[in-house]
């Protein structure tokens, strides 16, 4: 078994990337800490990280013990946790979901928490892959997808459907528009984009809508920030396909125009969990408070 201690000491120094960091970081000396990457070297039997005058660089087999070392932290703190009694208002409950639906929800977490400040929500915003992986692989307790998993392992319920919407810059004509009008406005390119802009032309109920292909139209931007996404077709400078909860948390929605199709198209959202006998009620409380946001 490698020793936790000098576990603990490589990973503050390739987080600090710097041994005078790490020796303050763990009141230790300088040599000190040289000693401790050198001993988990020799137990390894591997050099973890090449040496180049005061900088350093991490290995290949440093990665992975690396890798190896948070993991056995991130086992040891549920351990931990794990051994208080339960509580529906203590704990860290680990949710993956949207973006749009992460910036949606994550205020009224925050609520939730200033009530019970031992509860800790944590969000990552994520494709539906990732989402599901990261639920299978205990990285998330709890996941929001747009379809229901077929692994086994999980247990889906339905959530609320949620309205997608075509987003266009306030100076369009709407009631004129067609594929040349979204050719000559461009698409405002986000990770979502493809997934929702193809589901969107296939349920409008319109004609033209269907005829849009997605690596045929100009690109005219491009963001990874939720946040950021619709600013620049508030600029006039495209459209784009997002939930319609993105419009609801932009704080320029005056400056967006929304197309109103023959058909309204919407997602189906699903709340999803692994498998278990008994999930902790903290889990509970959580799920209550994204139900009650997501059905209002």
């Amino acid at each position: 078994m490698l020793n936790p201690v000098w576990l603990k000491t490589f990973i503050t120094l390739i987080e600090t990337g710097h041994f005078t960091r790490t020796a303050e970081k763990l009141f230790m000396t300088q040599p000190g800490v040289s000693q401790h990457i050198k001993k988990l070297e020799r137990e390894c039997g591997h050099l973890l990280i090449e040496r180049n005058n005061k900088s350093f660089d991490i290995t290949t087999q440093g990665q992975a013990v690396y890798d190896y070392a948070k993991k056995q932290q991130q086992l040891e703190a549920q351990l931990i946790a794990g051994l208080e009694p339960d509580s529906p208002y203590k704990g860290t409950v680990r949710l993956a979901c949207s973006g749009s639906l992460a910036l949606l929800l994550y205020p009224h977490l925050l609520d939730l928490q200033d009530q019970h400040r031992k509860l800790i929500p944590h969000i990552e915003a994520a494709p539906k892959r990732k989402v599901i992986a990261d639920i299978l692989s205990g990285d998330a307790d709890i996941g929001i997808v747009t379809s229901i998993p077929t692994d086994k392992r999980l247990v889906s319920q339905q959530l609320s459907i949620e309205p997608l919407c075509l987003m266009l810059p306030l100076s369009a004509n709407v009631s004129e528009f067609d594929l040349s009008s979204l050719e000559k406005i461009g698409l405002i390119n986000h990770p979502d984009a493809e997934n929702y802009l193809s589901l969107y032309c296939d349920l409008a109920g319109e004609h033209w809508l269907q005829e849009v292909r997605f690596d045929k139209l100009p690109i005219t931007g491009y963001v990874n920030q939720l946040s950021q996404i619709l600013l620049p077709v508030a600029k006039g400078l495209g459209f784009t396909v997002l939930p319609m909860s993105a419009l609801e948390n932009f704080p320029h929605k005056e400056q967006i125009t929304v197309y109103q199709p023959q058909e309204q198209v919407s997602e189906t959202l699903y709340l999803i969990t692994k498998q278990r006998a008994n999930a902790p009620l903290r889990f509970a409380t959580v799920i209550n408070q994204i139900e009650s946001v997501l059905t209002r």
